[in-house]
């Protein structure tokens, strides 16, 4: 199911992807912002809602990718050859993003001696086991990625508002 020539928009189930997507990442960032001291059920809560988010992020990117490798997408919309450029950057860190952010926080968790849990479905797993040594790095690796992708994120938000309100193209609208 290519795209055909005669329209140049995401098929619905990329457009779902893409914000759905988006929505649990930015739950994601809410919850950790939020979550209270340790401890306290507050912490308990929205750490519970960040995995929560985080695996339904890894859950979609793989099928979002199965998506994109099936449908394909829009051709590129003509413009200069660095914007190009720095679209497919943007974009190839943003798949990066929402694998690697993920398991991080599965192997995060798992070296610290637990599975992941995922609660609405009561099913446990587990990649790695404890490792003392490598919890910390994972937990900075983790936090590093989280903190670098507030800017990607945002600078992808105002590239999508700068084609809409500066270059006036249809890159914004084919993804809404």
């Amino acid at each position: 199911m290519p795209y055909p020539r005669e329209t140049d928009r995401y098929t619905k189930p990329a457009i779902f992807f893409h914000w759905a997507i988006f929505l649990l990442v930015a739950l994601a960032y809410l919850a950790i912002e939020i979550r209270g001291p340790k401890g306290s059920d507050s912490r308990v809560f929205w750490s519970n809602v960040h995995f929560c988010a985080g695996n339904l992020v890894l859950g979609l990117a793989v099928l979002r990718l199965l998506w994109r490798l099936w449908a394909g997408a829009p051709a590129e919309i003509d413009t200069n050859r660095l914007l190009a450029f720095l679209a497919r950057a943007a974009h190839l860190a943003l798949y990066v993003f929402i694998f690697a952010q993920p398991l991080l926080g599965i192997l995060m968790i798992n070296a610290g001696g637990h599975p992941v849990t995922l609660a609405w479905v009561n099913v446990s797993y587990t990649l790695i086991g404890a490792d003392p040594a490598a919890r910390p790095l994972l937990k900075g690796a983790h936090e590093w990625l989280g903190n670098a992708f507030y800017w990607v994120i945002g600078l992808h938000a105002l590239a999508a508002i700068a084609h809409h309100a500066i270059f006036k193209d249809r890159t914004l609208r084919r993804m809404i």
